[in-house]
């Protein structure tokens, strides 16, 4: 997360870069719609190669709330993330307000500012690949920098627009705790490992589809919690998930890494199908490559790459930085991919 501060007495600018990461251990469905709240805890890595470049802007000249992903405008009314997003940060600076005021100070708290968001991604928006993360993430670390918030509320902003932006504003390997406070106080987002930690470890973005998914991941979510009998499975897994690949990133044991990042993608469309009705977000390449990963595995005799998939149908492999040009070899041989390759 990286961040370019412009101001004068009239406009203050900030200029943000923020990435997509990639759950490894997912989550999915909310305990607590309005607040954001997670029904699980969930673990994942930052892919900074892959982006949002956000400019975010107030001022006398700025007249209303207004947002514009990719040079199209983006409708607020349909779109409610952002709604939430702003609301939050303005809570928060009223918030601040009656503090000081109570503690007999004098400070300029303009909440009623409106907020103009300009925001570029090179990646494919609303196709499974945690753009939301990227984009939320890049707006509440810019609001947050332009209002001095601290890094909690930041956080707390980024999740209010989508959950997993949250993660997005830490950097290395993130545990996102969704806690069990009513008020959400203890969920919160921690740095378990820093992004060299494990400076092997390398990943391939490979673009099925730039197409927008049919339903959203908000509005799968809940109808998962509403309809699949597997969710309560699910649920009482995810701790064991997490505790297996925090210890396999911690020896940077590959295969066992491997084995909880495919189990875990399994498991999110396994509950994705048992949702009714169900939700198909994997397309025929997503389960070609799905095979094409188990083969290669087996040719090798070992496990040489992992594959996961977030609700969408393009591909996230790790591997280690050896076994690159094995890999990119086998794309390139067995896959109609290559424009569509992102190496990182």
């Amino acid at each position: 997360m990286s961040s370019n501060d412009g101001s004068s007495d009239r406009v203050r600018e900030v200029k943000v870069i923020a990435p997509i990461n990639i759950a490894l251990v997912k989550y999915w469905g909310k305990r607590n719609e309005d607040l954001m709240l997670p029904l699980n805890d969930s673990i994942s890595l930052s892919i900074n190669d892959m982006c949002a470049k956000t400019r975010v802007r107030i001022g006398a000249s700025v007249k209303k709330d207004s947002v514009s992903i990719n040079g199209s405008n983006v409708c607020l009314s349909k779109h409610p993330g952002f709604l939430r997003c702003f609301k939050e940060v303005r809570r928060l600076i009223r918030k601040r307000s009656i503090i000081s005021e109570t503690a007999g100070k004098s400070e300029k708290h303009d909440y009623f500012s409106k907020f103009e968001v300009v925001s570029e991604t090179n990646f494919p928006i609303e196709a499974g690949l945690a753009s939301s993360a990227a984009g939320f993430a890049a707006i509440a670390y810019g609001l947050g920098q332009i209002y001095q918030l601290n890094i909690s509320d930041i956080i707390r902003v980024a999740r209010m627009g989508s959950g997993s932006a949250c993660r997005s504003i830490l950097s290395g390997l993130v545990h996102w705790k969704a806690g069990t406070a009513e008020d959400g106080t203890d969920c919160i987002c921690e740095t378990v490992f820093p992004e060299d930690y494990w400076p092997t470890l390398r990943s391939l973005i490979l673009v099925t589809s730039h197409g927008t998914k049919k339903v959203s991941s908000s509005n799968g979510m809940q109808s998962t919690v509403k309809t699949s009998k597997l969710l309560q499975a699910r649920m009482d897994i995810v701790p064991e998930q997490i505790t297996r690949l925090r210890n396999a990133f911690r020896d940077r044991n590959f295969e066992q890494l491997a084995k909880v990042i495919m189990s875990d993608s399994g498991q999110l469309h396994a509950l994705c199908m048992d949702t009714m009705p169900s939700l198909r977000y994997l397309n025929d390449n997503s389960w070609y490559l799905m095979q094409l990963i188990h083969a290669l595995n087996r040719h090798c005799k070992d496990t040489k790459v992992a594959y996961t998939f977030d609700a969408g149908p393009n591909c996230c492999l790790f591997l280690e930085s050896v076994n690159v040009p094995l890999i990119l070899a086998a794309v390139n041989k067995y896959c109609k991919l290559r424009s569509d390759l992102i190496g990182v």
